[in-house]
């Protein structure tokens, strides 16, 4: 697959996507039809003999399939299982383990009813307090394995719709557990359905070129091995590539994939976040968003969790992938049929920062 991307025209990268990346009908009906045998495993039979009553507030698509951004033939979801029993960050830190436990428990006793004919293989985990239940799922009705990995988060945000936007009080808590438990970035599965909506909402184009640069990206992991960024990270870096170099539903994916290329290679330089449910209003999350921002970059920060710099921790990582990068931006996807190279988007490396006003109470409290 390395060897057909790289040699496939530059124009014709759409037709590559649509060929090789886009998931066909039979694929996304299998996932479809997982999820909802495990989401009514989950709702109504798997807390039933608990000894303590637990609740399910919600499960949460999340991951590729729950964006829209699944890769042909990576049948994998992730589901959060918000319950009501666990009621703080700290809950869903202490508690999450034995939550696995009993829905790992569940999962052996439904094995055995002869009657239901859904097959699980629950995968071992070595930490004590894993933060997801892996397993995979076969029926009779599915053509292929589907693999899940289930999280209990605590429901801090209640009813979600696409236009929601949290108070910024649950911020204000967040930040103030995170930095007490030096927990940064731990509790990003509460925000799960802002992650999702953030990416889902995209333009169809834009979700084929998120889906382009992620196959990159396996291809780069299956290459260079060791450790790379999160993924997470190249996916965001895309959506920013686009809003800031294009705008518009139709573009140039070859030019959008080298903008992206171009700032995995200046990743030294990088400062970016968004405004979409958090900002600088309030003035505790503004304290914090100024410390989270002087980082030493790369400096990406989850839309949806400002405790998350999704980019940070792996410098050595960034410097192979854009080490890859370079190399790339020389095969004949980035040529145009005259022999030229496509040009890039222009698009800054950082994103600016309003002056700050510092609450001296607050930022006492949080540093």
């Amino acid at each position: 697959m390395e060897q057909e991307l790289r040699s496939f025209p530059a124009g014709k990268l759409d037709k590559f996507i649509e060929h090789y990346l886009l998931p066909d009908t039979t694929f996304g009906d299998d996932v479809r039809a997982a999820v909802n045998v495990v989401c009514a495993f989950l709702k109504e039979r798997c807390f039933q003999g608990a000894a303590h009553p637990v609740r399910v507030s919600k499960v949460v698509k999340g991951g590729s399939s729950g964006k829209g951004t699944a890769l042909k033939g990576r049948s994998d979801a992730d589901l959060v299982v918000f319950l009501n029993n666990l009621t703080s960050f700290e809950d869903q830190l202490n508690l999450r383990g034995e939550f696995i436990e009993e829905i790992k428990k569940q999962l052996y006793e439904v094995q055995r009813e002869r009657h239901f004919r859904v097959k699980f293989e629950v995968q071992s985990s070595w930490w004590p307090n894993a933060r997801s239940l892996s397993f995979k799922l076969s029926a009779p009705h599915l053509h292929q394995e589907v693999e899940f990995d289930v999280l209990p988060a605590f429901d801090v945000l209640g009813h979600v719709t696409i236009y929601s936007r949290p108070n910024p009080i649950i911020y204000a808590c967040l930040i103030l557990e995170c930095v007490s438990l030096g927990k940064e970035g731990e509790f990003s599965t509460c925000f799960t359905e802002l992650q999702r909506n953030f990416l889902k909402q995209r333009p169809t184009k834009v979700k084929s070129l998120i889906r382009l640069v992620k196959h990159w990206y396996q291809l780069c992991k299956e290459k260079l091995g060791k450790p790379l960024p999160p993924q997470y990270a190249l996916e965001l870096l895309t959506v920013y590539a686009w809003e800031h170099g294009s705008g518009f539903t139709e573009f140039s994916t070859a030019q959008g994939f080298r903008t992206v290329l171009e700032l995995v290679i200046k990743y030294k330089l990088l400062r970016i976040y968004w405004t979409k449910y958090y900002d600088f209003e309030h003035q505790e999350v503004s304290n914090y968003l100024h410390r989270q921002l002087r980082k030493a970059r790369p400096v990406i920060l989850d839309p949806a969790d400002p405790t998350g710099n999704v980019a940070g921790g792996n410098i050595e990582g960034w410097r192979r992938l854009a080490e890859e990068a370079d190399v790339w931006l020389w095969y004949p996807c980035f040529m145009k049929n005259d022999g030229s190279r496509v040009s890039p988007w222009d698009v800054p490396t950082e994103v600016p920062v309003p002056f700050q006003q510092v609450d001296e109470t607050w930022t006492c409290i949080l540093l």
